[in-house]
């Protein structure tokens, strides 16, 4: 998914659900991490991929704090 898909689905979320897109993206993240440090993660661009995703969500969810 592209990047200004991501952003448009972000800020359809209210601030509840940004919190639990967070969460979910962090959990992904880590599960990653593990494959990474255990050797059975083949495409390490995921992990780039997924924190550039956390950092979009966080900064929708502090511009919506910040109105």
């Amino acid at each position: 998914m592209k990047a200004s898909q991501q952003r448009k689905e972000l800020r359809a979320k209210d601030a509840a659900g940004l919190v639990t897109e967070v969460k979910e993206l962090q959990r992904a993240h880590f599960n990653l991490r593990m494959q990474k440090a255990t050797q059975q993660l083949n495409n390490t661009g995921q992990l780039k991929i997924t924190r550039r995703a956390i950092a979009r969500a966080k900064t929708i969810a502090a511009e919506l704090a910040a109105k």
